[in-house]
């Protein structure tokens, strides 16, 4: 079979297109590269990468019989603090295999409305805060959604509370993650050969690793010396087993997931959350619509975990974020053998493709001419179940 060439910018020798992609705004760049070359485009960063940009193409890469997930790049760096938990996990890895089906029932609808008085709890703090500070008061909405989300996390999924909002400073862990997310994405960039010139970055690193890794074996100890029937991400680790094997979860693993969950669990409720805030503040008729549905259903009574699921408009403008602003920008997934795209792009097998989903999200041949707007009804009701599949792509586990 004839195949055409993917096209590729030219790059440079041993660090291919490395130097072309903004390490701040990487995904700005991945973007960029598909308004120049196109829906679909290959890089060498500095190992080679396909990356798609369409819905068509990446419906192809969303087929599990042609395609499955892949560990590479900055996610396969930052197996050095998750190991083999959820997001990093390798295909058919055991660890892994365990804790899905030990945590599957800690995830299910009843477990998720328990939590409810303790979300309320963290949540009133940043209300109560924000009312102290007063109208005049700049408020950075970013800092305060990741205390937010982080605490809810700890409480909710660890009985433990982080206090973010009695400090001024952001919690260590955080600290220490961020670190740790943005040097690997680095060292991904970096050739092999040279890793180990980095000493000092390499030193950081492990330190902040070790800091993440205390944080969260500190409170497994702290659970095993003082035991409660609380029904938490936590208890469902320490004394699960796994259904299929009768296996339960050794500590390290424990740990590997407390710190997978802190880090994925907070950072992207609280990204949807700062990115929704920015909308309905650039769309005031949105925001009238919002208020008037919080105003009509929950008034000026407490706020129940009843009420969430008569808030439609509220949910819309919820998902509408996340199409705008995919928490996960893109992720990568790898050939099951050789493969031909659009019947005309030949991918090699275990070749590694991204789906960039922030374009994803914005193709005029799902969403129409106005697809790059912020519009609310188009993920209301009926026009959401109309949408067609993996057209709204967020959660790529």
């Amino acid at each position: 079979v004839m195949s055409k060439e993917i096209p590729s910018p030219g790059g440079v020798p041993l660090l291919g297109n490395v130097l072309q992609v903004d390490a701040e705004q990487p995904h700005e760049s991945l973007s960029q590269f598909s308004e120049i070359y196109g829906p679909i485009y290959k890089l060498h960063l500095p190992q080679p990468r396909i990356f798609v940009a369409n819905y068509a193409l990446a419906r192809e890469l969303l087929d599990e019989k042609r395609f499955q997930k892949s560990v590479s790049g900055a996610l396969e760096e930052l197996r050095n603090v998750t190991h083999d938990s959820l997001f990093t996990a390798y295909n058919g890895e055991h660890n892994w295999e365990i804790a899905h089906r030990v945590l599957m029932p800690a995830f299910g609808p009843l477990a998720i409305r328990n939590m409810f008085p303790e979300m309320k709890d963290i949540a009133s703090q940043m209300i109560v805060k924000w009312a102290r500070f007063g109208p005049d008061h700049l408020i950075s909405a970013s800092d305060e959604f990741t205390n937010l989300t982080l605490d809810s996390i700890a409480l909710c999924a660890m009985g433990t509370r982080f206090n973010s909002f009695y400090h001024d400073q952001p919690h260590q862990f955080v600290t220490a993650m961020n670190s740790v997310l943005s040097e690997s994405f680095n060292r991904s960039r970096r050739p092999n050969f040279i890793g180990g010139l980095y000493k000092e970055s390499n030193r950081q690193y492990e330190a902040n690793i070790a800091a993440m890794e205390k944080i969260t074996k500190d409170l497994l100890q702290d659970r095993l010396r003082n035991p409660c029937d609380k029904h938490d991400l936590l208890n469902a680790m320490i004394n699960g087993k796994d259904s299929k094997t009768g296996e339960k979860l050794s500590e390290d693993s424990i740990v590997s997931n407390m710190i997978t969950f802190l880090i994925a669990g907070h950072e992207t409720t609280s990204g949807l959350l700062s990115f929704l805030f920015f909308e309905l503040l650039q769309n005031p008729e949105a925001l009238k619509e919002a208020t008037k549905e919080v105003d009509t259903v929950i008034g000026s009574s407490p706020v129940e975990v009843d009420h969430m699921s008569k808030l439609p408009y509220i949910e819309a403008c919820l998902r509408e974020t996340l199409r705008l602003h995919p928490t996960a920008p893109a992720f990568t997934l790898e050939a099951k053998g050789d493969q031909v795209l659009n019947g005309e792009y030949f991918v090699k097998d275990k070749e590694s493709c991204q789906i960039i989903l922030m374009r994803v999200h914005r193709d005029p041949d799902v969403y129409g001419p106005d697809a790059e707007e912020f519009r609310p009804s188009r993920m209301y009701g009926e026009n959401f179940n109309k949408l067609p599949p993996n057209s709204w792509k967020v959660s790529n586990i």
